[in-house]
């Protein structure tokens, strides 16, 4: 064991370079979290990943979100750099969203965590209905 890892060798979280505190008091997945842990980034990345896709086609993908919600999320991912807005000058014109380089760069930790999930979601259900029963 070193002073970055457990006793089985996992990565001790609070002394990796994604939670080390910058001088305004941040850390990186902080960030992140603040980014994709909603309801909706997660699944606007998963769904553009593949190709561009125009809003409506967007929204029919994605069961639940409503045009506000997918306006507000798209707006925010396009801030962070993750999503391009392409407007085509056509009429009515043409909005199109595809993931920009670094949207698409998401692919490989979203994959680790969505294997995860899969990996423990039985665990987590007999988990909740044990907590549950003792509740």
């Amino acid at each position: 064991m070193n002073a970055r890892t457990n006793e089985a060798g996992v990565p001790l979280l609070h002394t990796t370079p994604g939670f080390a505190i910058d001088a305004d008091g941040n850390c990186p997945i902080r960030e992140a979290l603040d980014r994709f842990g909603d309801t909706w980034s997660i699944l606007v990345i998963l769904n553009l990943q593949p190709a561009t896709m125009r809003f409506n086609a967007l929204k029919r993908s994605i069961e639940g979100i409503s045009q506000r919600m997918l306006t507000v999320t798209l707006r925010s991912l396009e801030r962070d750099g993750l999503v391009r807005r392409t407007v085509r000058p056509t009429t009515p014109p043409e909005v199109e969203y595809a993931l920009t380089e670094l949207g698409q760069s998401l692919a490989v930790p979203i994959a680790a965590l969505g294997a995860w999930a899969a990996g423990n979601r039985d665990n987590l259900r007999v988990a909740r209905a044990a907590f549950d029963a003792a509740a």
